[in-house]
């Protein structure tokens, strides 16, 4: 792929990160050179290659070279703890492992025997760690002939983030991630002449494979940085002059509540994305009056289907806010029930998918992968309803539905209520234990700076919105909420602090 880039594009700058520009043609031969020096290290087709960094350019020519080479790539979450972090390198066998200055303490304490090779990559604004080899020193000018590897061979391991005690290592081929990249290719409009900011993390499939792997694909132009932080990316999206930006609605969010928001020039900034987590309809409107000219995109997806599951365009935005939208290219969806039945348009049930981008399977798991594929679709794992024209709206998490008082409550339908007040930034609607209603509904609101909200009145807006059983019957107010450093509010961890 990286090879008819470099052909058609050449001079055309590919990527751009702090003080690094590389062309088309430059990014192909560094590639290459690198692809060479992890086999001359001694790597071999299939071996794991795990890298623990934030964002750079060093990591997306890793990216590519693990490819060359004919191994495997594992990207860690840079946020995870040691044991976290030596769990999935011993889980995947990892023999390399790369680590900028940011993460060469934990990957100290996290490295096991089996990791071979410990080596150092650039972050945006820092050279490697000190103390062990540079990813450079890797830099081979031997040509390096690829084994004649077949399109299911298996490209990458992805650790999910889900609810559960121990990540799964989601096994992504060749295949998976090229059908993908044609979906988001075509349904979210990536070109040549795009100028795309790349501020979530690159160890995350949603920004290496919805984002940067199509945007390298088309031979559009790519600003790398490591922090999403209001202002970091309010400066590179005018100083670059954007076109196109991704993110969860927590950094949308940010963005907006940023000052620097009300002078800094967007006027470039055509395209937006957002997913990971449920956009609060309040929030769109919003981002609607504020940036006029955007246009915006909602990927719902995960990890296993590499990761675009369904697409909702712009154009259908106006009459469908909040909504997931519908499958994209290449991928079949079904809402259906404990049985496997397709339920009937405006019944809730489980979100279930077909399609070429799944994963092949779950890393030495064959419980677990047979459990995913139980009735020949992959279960998602999230609740959703479809409306007479398929359009898709999740519902909830499906360990996250309230069951309060012999009731069902969806949090997102509280949450959004709560975010029609005005005082409130961001909320979590979660259900905590109780001796009379067995999970009592509660919220957990971070409050815009400067305002303050009475729990009558805020209990008064919700019982103009909200059934009885639906009101929360706890509330909690934080300076913050748990995230991922995908953007997900970690709703495991806020029941856990409040127990």
């Amino acid at each position: 792929m990286l090879a008819r880039a470099a052909e058609r594009h050449g001079e055309k700058t590919a990527i751009i990160c702090g003080e690094v520009t590389w062309s088309y043609a430059a990014f192909r031969r560094e590639v290459d050179r690198l692809a060479a020096g992890l086999r001359r290290l001694g790597l071999m087709p299939g071996d794991r290659i795990a890298i623990l960094a934030r964002n750079s350019h060093a990591f997306i020519a890793l990216r590519f070279a693990i490819a060359r080479a004919d191994a495997v790539l594992v990207p860690i979450n840079f946020m995870l703890n040691a044991d976290d972090v030596r769990y999935i390198l011993d889980h995947s066998g990892a023999r390399a492992l790369f680590v900028d200055v940011s993460t060469i303490d934990t990957a100290l304490s996290a490295r096991s025997e089996q990791v071979e090779h410990l080596l150092g990559i650039d972050s945006e604004n820092a050279p490697p760690p000190p103390g062990i080899p540079s990813w450079t020193s890797l830099l081979c000018d031997e040509p390096h002939p690829p084994e004649e590897r077949g399109g299911e061979d298996l490209l990458q391991i992805v650790y999910t983030s889900g609810t559960e005690s121990r990540p799964k290592g989601a096994m992504l081929s060749h295949n998976s991630v090229l059908w993908e990249y044609q979906s988001c290719i075509i349904d979210c409009e990536w070109t040549r002449d795009t100028v795309a900011l790349h501020a979530m993390p690159l160890f995350h499939c949603a920004q290496l494979d919805c984002m940067i792997g199509p945007a390298l694909h088309v031979g559009a132009c790519n600003v790398i940085t490591g922090s999403p932080a209001a202002d970091n990316v309010l400066g590179l999206l005018a100083q670059h002059r954007i076109t196109s930006f991704f993110a969860p609605p927590t950094v949308w969010i940010s963005l907006l509540r940023a000052p620097a928001m009300a002078t800094c020039d967007l006027s470039a900034l055509e395209k937006g994305y957002y997913g990971a987590s449920i956009m609060p309809v309040e929030v769109l409107r919003e981002l609607r009056e504020r940036l006029p000219q955007l246009r915006l995109w909602n990927l719902y997806g995960q990890t296993e289907i590499a990761p675009v599951a369904t697409i909702l365009f712009p154009e259908e935005h106006a009459q469908r806010l909040g909504s997931a939208g519908r499958p994209t290219l290449h991928v079949e969806t079904r809402i259906v029930d404990d049985a496997m039945n397709p339920v009937a348009p405006g019944e809730i049930g489980e979100i279930v998918h077909r399609s070429p981008q799944l994963l092949s399977g779950y890393w030495n798991d064959p419980v677990r992968t047979a459990e995913a594929f139980a009735g020949g679709w992959f279960h998602s794992g999230d609740l959703g309803v479809a409306d007479a024209q398929g359009y898709i709206t999740v519902v909830d998490r499906k360990k996250d539905m309230i069951k309060t008082g012999g009731e069902n409550v969806a949090s997102r339908e509280v949450e959004e209520v709560l975010y029609r007040h005005a005082a409130i930034s961001e909320v979590a609607v979660i259900g905590m234990p109780d001796p009379n209603w067995i999970e009592a509904v509660t919220a957990v609101i971070v409050l815009r700076e400067g305002h303050q909200l009475e729990l009558a009145e805020l209990l008064e807006h919700c019982a103009d919105h909200l059934s009885g059983f639906k009101i929360p019957k706890k509330v909690v107010f934080a300076d913050n909420l748990p995230r991922n450093a995908s953007g997900k509010i970690l709703k495991r961890e806020l029941r856990q602090s409040l127990l």
